[in-house]
């Protein structure tokens, strides 16, 4: 599900604004505003700007390599290059002209669901060979070879999809996953299944549900740094349950028979096995004698003499990091991470690397906050440090002893690309520029960082730099110019506000707000944002897109808070919500409603509250615990028990049904749901295969069976995701219509 002291005074009187938003504001202050409309803001082009994704330098360095979309269609991606030599840009691979249009499979389909990159077409990864020379191209269920020059080879052609395409690592093989099986050949040369065919309950090559849905883990096989050995997943889920999931459509309803691990059910059995590239010499992985655990992650040494799999137990409590011999399979227990306290659990990331050295760079908990650590020879040194967290190792430059890290250690609102030196790491460089929030990565040698920034005013914008930090080149500038998409809203642009309030136990809790031109004496509804579930930080100093400004051009106040739970404030921070979901999160979002009634421009009467799958769940229990205290509220996608949300997600914070039924039911939204009495609109797409749309049946069922009103607008055809540039504005324009026919209007 993806997967949270008060000085709103002076937070309240202080924002900040870029040069070129206020150069705008300068040269057009007899120029009308013009209103952001739902429709406009879903439409193409985007308002953002170009938003390039992917971005990627050859093995060279020559080459860099983006996914950009097209001005008149922004979902739909195709390939691009800048040649660093000569400073120009050209499109390597068109999307539109290469492409099919043949429809996906439905493994793929449920594929790009679980990477979030359902709403996107034409080309959506890619992968350069080693030798530099081309790029892997996946197209409409199809596999190309880009070469640089402008020559495109066709792979594959076939009826079925290429599932979790992949070049070997020095480029003599491509595989992909077919009909539950994993295939190779040599580039060029046709393709064979190296593994079984082994009924519909067995695959190859995958990953299972959980592991795409809530492990970020989207493959199940690791080619070797040589090519000679790849190690390939098997599982087995013949024992998971199945839930009947019928995708309703406009004009018909095609049912599947989905494999969903519930909570408190079995998962399925996953073993690993090394093999050649040609399917011979397989052995098996020793995983350990008990099979109900979580294969997490699995990486090669860097001179291929081992494997290492982290292995992590079903209440995902311990994270056992195996070594493993390719040849024989035989494994030992290398280290262990636990939990960081009692009553708390392990969580996964991508922050870690082994070097050729043999040591390892690891992301960990243990002190109460996420930091960067070095394992060699059995000992441990702490690089990093303090009341802030690391949220991404960005690379390592191993000649140089320098490591490279993303993390909140100026603010936690604003993330910032930091480097280290191995040797003297209490020195934290800072490379980025305060007034901005960033994201990066770099290429593998830890050479050339690849840097993505914006603020409250300021859209994305992506550059190339040194390992020092200094711009090379703009990868996309997008500046807030006259051309720019969001030109003709600029003028209407609302900065946004940022503060704290204390929650019932003390602990700061941080907000934002975006407020339209008030007029003194006037009070103004609130559109009360939330998400509220462990994971994702909804207040930052980034761009936040133009939605947020269609709405207070609306004339309702934005504002969002991110209560104990929500990631990037330490263990403690997150701890709370553990086996008590729908408590904590419940009492923190008031907290927010009551700050909000004291504001002498907040019309107390009219707080809106509105929040997606867990955000949606949210909206229910707030509704539940505090009849009265919102005017309306909006629950899109929710779970209502969690008896039917998937294992790994639910059991890392409930524990399973079994073990604790008291929890389970306290948290569910269905035995307080008649308890509702202020309006609400249930919103749920008909073929949802996350939340299933059971959990929305179930709320409905009860509702109308105790004759409590409710409103709801239901989605035919549409998943978890229920977007696009038409539906997006309906479900938006469905919102406000609800909001103003219970009252919740902006002041005459």
């Amino acid at each position: 599900m993806k997967s949270l002291r008060l000085a709103a005074a002076l937070a309240l009187g202080t924002s900040l604004v870029s040069p070129a938003m206020a150069d705008h504001h300068a040269n057009s202050q007899e120029t009308a505003a013009m209103d952001l409309t739902f429709e406009r803001v879903f439409a193409s082009p985007d308002l953002d700007g170009p938003s390039p994704r992917q971005a990627k330098l050859s093995p060279d360095g020559r080459y860099l390599t983006v996914l950009r979309n097209r001005e008149e269609d922004l979902s739909r991606y195709d390939l691009w290059a800048f040649d660093r030599e000569t400073s120009e840009w050209s499109m390597l691979v068109d999307s539109e002209a290469l492409g099919t249009g043949r429809e996906l499979s439905e493994d793929e389909k449920m594929q790009r669901e679980r990477a979030r990159v359902g709403s996107l077409k034409g080309i959506i990864s890619y992968q350069w060979t080693s030798d530099g020379t081309g790029v892997l191209v996946p197209l409409d269920g199809d596999l190309y070879l880009a070469r640089i020059g402008g020559d495109v080879v066709r792979l594959t052609d076939t009826e079925e999809s290429e599932l979790n395409p992949s070049l070997s690592k020095k480029g003599k093989y491509v595989s992909f996953v077919r009909d539950r099986q994993l295939w190779v050949g040599e580039v060029g040369g046709e393709a064979a299944p190296i593994t079984p065919k082994e009924g519909e309950a067995i695959r190859w090559g995958e990953a299972e549900f959980v592991a795409q849905e809530e492990m970020a883990r989207l493959t199940g096989y690791w080619w070797g740094p040589d090519d000679s050995r790849i190690a390939v997943q098997r599982f087995d889920e013949s024992m998971v349950g199945i839930v009947t999931r019928a995708a309703i459509g406009a004009t018909g309803t095609r049912v599947f028979d989905q494999r969903y691990p519930v909570a408190g059910s079995a998962n399925a059995v996953v073993e690993l096995f090394v093999m050649d590239p040609d399917g011979q010499n397989r052995v098996k992985v020793d995983l350990g004698e008990e099979t109900d655990i979580y294969l997490a992650r699995v990486d090669w040494a860097p001179d291929g003499s081992a494997l290492y799999v982290q292995r992590q137990n079903r209440e995902q409590t311990v994270l056992d990091i195996l070594k493993v011999d390719p040849a024989t399979g035989e494994s030992e227990v290398l280290f262990t991470e636990k939990a960081a306290v009692e009553d708390y659990w392990i969580n996964l990331g991508y922050d870690y690397k082994w070097l050729d050295d043999g040591s390892l760079i690891w992301w960990s908990e243990r002190d109460g906050y996420g930091h960067l650590y070095r394992y060699a020879d059995g000992d441990w040194t702490q690089l990093t440090s303090g009341e802030w967290v690391v949220t991404k190792l960005v690379g390592v430059d191993q000649g140089a002893g320098r490591i490279f890290f993303q993390g909140t250690k100026d603010d936690v609102l604003a993330q910032h690309v930091y480097s280290l030196d191995l040797a003297n790491p209490g020195e934290v460089t800072l490379l980025t520029d305060p007034a901005y929030t960033h994201s990066a990565s770099m290429d593998g040698k830890g050479q050339t960082l690849l840097i993505s920034r914006s603020n409250d005013d300021t859209p994305p914008q992506s550059y190339i730099a040194d390992a020092t930090g200094k711009r090379l080149a703009w990868i996309e500038e997008n500046a807030l110019d006259g051309d720019h998409p969001y030109a003709p809203f600029l003028a209407s642009h609302r900065p946004t506000k940022y503060g704290t309030i204390p929650a019932e136990d003390g602990t700061p809790l941080y907000w934002e707000m975006i407020t339209p031109e008030m007029e003194p004496g006037k009070k103004y509804p609130v559109y009360f944002y939330h998400y509220g579930g462990p994971g994702p930080q909804i207040v930052n100093k980034g761009w936040n897109g133009a939605l947020r400004q269609a709405i207070v051009d609306k004339g309702y106040i934005w504002f969002a808070l991110d209560n104990r739970g929500s990631a990037n404030r330490g263990v403690a921070f997150e701890q709370p919500l553990y086996r008590a979901m729908g408590g904590v999160e419940v009492r923190d979002q008031k907290v927010g409603a009551e700050y909000l009634k004291t504001l002498d421009f907040v019309d107390p009467d009219k707080i809106a509250i509105d929040g997606w799958s867990y955000g949606g769940y949210m909206t229910l229990k707030q509704l539940q615990a505090d009849p009265g205290l919102y005017a309306a509220g909006i629950s899109g996608a929710p779970v209502t028990k969690w008896e039917l949300y998937d294992t790994h997600y639910t059991e890392r914070f409930m524990g399973t049904p079994q073990d604790d039924a008291e929890a389970y039911e306290k948290a569910s939204a269905i035995p307080d749901a008649t308890r509702i009495v202020d309006p609400l609109l249930l919103i749920h797409g008909m073929a949802d295969d996350n939340v299933v749309f059971e959990n929305a049946t179930e709320i409905i069922s009860v509702m109308q069976e105790a004759n409590v009103p409710f409103e709801m607008m239901l989605y035919p055809g549409y998943t978890h995701r229920v977007s696009g540039e038409q539906i997006s504005p309906h479900r938006y324009n469905t919102v406000f219509r609800f909001l103003e026919s219970h009252g919740v209007t902006p002041p005459e």
